[in-house]
């Protein structure tokens, strides 16, 4: 393992140990914020192995934010260490709670809703069969409020887990710096207020003042061949969704266990297609409650193809997931229909007729924008997201079926994705648009000479 950069006596491993020794020396109480990734793994595991040489044999808590749509293994691997663990533990708050949480893949719809009672047919999984779970109708917080932010959750915790036991309390971070340097600057700022000048720790503010909360950072200096070399040399348990991410081609730098929905969506979706096929459908259907494979199952990006909206899904819920799935393999494509649909929903949130029912009212807003026209028939003719889902379906790329026409724009649009994807594009016999089948020919013409 290597050594300290600012502590050449001792290695990294060592230093955190000293960490470790301190917190459970200075703190009337401690808990870990555990998420089974491979870093808190190694944090947890190093609290516990230290609990057991003391002979004080001190215990810490431990907070779980169950996300719902996680891994099976990270589950398996989380309820391996708290067994394993049990005698270092004291209480172990693994909380399945409604909390609003980051969409990257949809810019129409940013956020979705964990643990959701309203979705509950959707869930990627049901509450885990854990005493320690605590749920939406069982938990201990009143402070708590459906669909909050997630870090404004961990805050109150914070403040509620302060007041519940009284003196101080240190809460373990598994924030390294080669990973989230930034971050972790941003954390340990001169402006921050330290436990006794460590500076691995800093103090919790809540509503503009500080409590008797410090967050302490005992492996901030290791790097990600410390995290396995520990793992490795005391054969320690570990998520083994890494293992597979390895086997999958991903690095050991770059294999992260992120959010499904997350700012990487890539990255998020397909390696749960390729690590837990089983699990994948599930997590698409989440948030669409479709099929993306027979979405998919086409050669060309800008192919038409048939598909009907399940009967339990709103039309917007499905125009949201098809642009979720060509964001997937095409993201300026999901991009570009996204921003023609913002300027026809603001065109009609502008533009709005009194006079016309139903509903367009004056000052309608996206929540009050129809989601389909009472007579299917108008569809052409009137706003709603079931025409915006139907253009979306025949992948019309100038999106003519909204009220726009075919531009040069575009059409330099469409250069810029054929140098990109090439062939994959489009075929020219994949589309009954007379002009977009026009350009895919020339386009096939000139690759042919």
């Amino acid at each position: 393992m290597s050594e300290h950069k600012r502590y050449r006596d001792k290695n990294v491993l060592d230093a955190a140990r000293e960490r470790l020794h301190y917190v459970f020396d200075e703190f009337d109480h401690v808990y870990l914020s555990v998420s089974a990734g491979k870093d808190s793994s190694v944090m947890l595991q190093l609290a516990a192995r230290l609990s057991r040489e003391r002979d004080d044999a001190p215990t810490f808590d431990v907070l779980f934010v169950d996300l719902e749509a996680q891994y099976r293994a990270t589950i398996d691997h989380f309820e391996e260490l708290i067994d394993t663990y049990d005698d270092a533990i004291g209480r172990v708050y693994w909380c399945c709670l409604p909390l609003s949480l980051r969409n990257a893949v949809s810019q129409i719809q940013p956020k979705w809703t964990c643990w959701n009672r309203a979705k509950r047919d959707k869930w990627v999984r049901e509450y885990p069969d854990r005493d320690c779970v605590l749920t939406e109708d069982d938990h201990p917080f009143d402070w708590f409020e459906p669909k909050m932010e997630f870090e404004d959750f961990i805050d109150e915790f914070a403040s509620w887990y302060a007041a519940e036991h009284q003196g101080t309390t240190a809460a373990g971070i598994a924030i390294r710096s080669d990973e989230s340097l930034n971050r972790f600057r941003t954390l340990t700022s001169d402006t921050k207020q330290r436990h006794d000048g460590k500076n691995w720790t800093t103090r919790v503010m809540h509503g503009g003042e500080y409590i008797d909360v410090y967050n302490v950072y005992p492996i901030y200096d290791w790097t990600t061949e410390d995290v396995w070399g520990y793992v490795s040399k005391f054969d320690l348990p570990y998520n083994e969704v890494y293992e597979a991410m390895w086997k999958n081609g991903m690095s050991i730098h770059d294999a992260r266990i992120c959010q499904p929905y997350g700012d990487d969506q890539r990255n998020g979706l397909d390696q749960f297609r390729a690590i837990e096929p089983e699990t994948w459908e599930k997590v698409l259907n989440r948030v669409s409650g479709v099929n993306f494979g027979n979405i998919y199952a086409r050669t060309s990006l800008l192919g038409e193809f048939s598909s009907e909206k399940p009967d339990h899904l709103t039309w917007e819920e499905y125009a949201v997931f098809l642009l979720e799935s060509i964001g997937l393999y095409c993201p300026e494509l999901r991009d570009h229909y996204t921003e023609k649909i913002q300027t026809f929903i603001e065109w009609y949130e502008n533009n709005a007729y009194p006079d016309r029912e139903p509903p367009w009212t004056e000052g309608m807003g996206l929540a009050d924008f129809p989601d389909a026209h009472p007579d299917h028939s108008s569809r052409q003719k009137w706003p709603s997201w079931e025409r915006i889902a139907w253009a979306i379906e025949r992948n019309d790329f100038w999106m003519k079926r909204l009220g726009f026409s075919q531009t040069k724009g575009g059409r330099e649009k469409l250069e810029v994705l054929r140098e990109e994807y090439g062939e994959s594009l489009i075929d020219p016999g994949a589309t009954t648009d007379k002009h977009l089948g026009e350009w895919a020919e020339s386009q096939q013409e000139e690759t042919d000479a």
